[in-house]
């Protein structure tokens, strides 16, 4: 809760991330951290508009109302990012034999 309050009050609003095998600790982190992206056991690295699916990136925004985070075509929806890893790189998804990223909305 502390490493929660130093990030929401002097963090950039960007991309956050937590390594633990912890699961309480990494669903509280991902609630209550307010940036856009916040991950849990992967790369801050993947925090690209194209990685997350939306094409071409032509900004990004840290503010809470819209646009936030990578901003594309579609940059006047307010997003909120989890990625859930078990230590995945950015390098792996990437070169001649990269796995494909698969994109899908999680129940509310």
């Amino acid at each position: 809760e502390e490493a929660i309050a130093h990030i929401n009050t002097y963090g950039s609003g960007h991309t956050d991330a937590i390594v633990t095998e912890e699961q309480s600790a990494a669903d509280l982190f991902l609630s209550q951290v307010a940036s856009a992206g916040v991950f849990h056991n992967c790369s801050t690295r993947f925090a690209d508009g194209f990685r997350y699916g939306f094409g071409a990136e032509v900004g990004i925004s840290t503010q809470k109302m819209p646009p936030r985070g990578p901003v594309g075509l579609e940059g006047l929806v307010t997003y909120k990012y989890q990625l859930i890893g078990n230590g995945h790189v950015v390098a792996t998804y990437s070169g001649p034999e990269a796995k494909s990223f698969t994109h899908r909305n999680l129940s509310q």
